[in-house]
């Protein structure tokens, strides 16, 4: 997928690459918990997925994954891939909206995240 994305996955992309939103660096393509996460902000400990046209056969399966890393300390957002198509906007909204729920822990400490080189991938 990190080389042939999905068109809804260019398109979130596009607005949450280079900290355009918010200024919350976001990472493509993230292994989590045994997962590979669509995208995650690791400032403020979010993932989002965007669920192709397949997922009401894969509902079982993206709700345990879901679970599973809710359990590690995450929080997870999905939208479908009409969401992204059409309300973009909205979602971008929604995410903002999300990570500001939580201060993270540099703006509670005071000191920036460490990412190492492999941390930077995706841009």
């Amino acid at each position: 997928m990190r080389r042939d994305p999905t068109e809804p996955e260019k398109r979130l992309w596009s607005k949450l690459r280079k900290r355009q939103l918010g200024g919350i660096k976001f990472r493509r393509q993230v292994w989590l918990a045994g997962y590979v996460a669509d995208f995650y902000a690791a400032e403020v400990k979010l993932v989002i997925e965007v669920d192709g046209d397949d997922h009401a056969a894969r509902e079982a399966s993206d709700r345990h994954r879901t679970e599973i890393l809710e359990r590690e300390g995450f929080r997870v957002m999905r939208f479908g891939n009409a969401d992204v198509m059409h309300t973009l906007d909205g979602v971008l909204e929604a995410i903002l909206m999300m990570a500001r729920e939580t201060p993270s822990p540099s703006q509670a400490f005071g000191s920036g995240p460490s990412l190492s080189p492999e941390g930077e991938r995706g841009q």
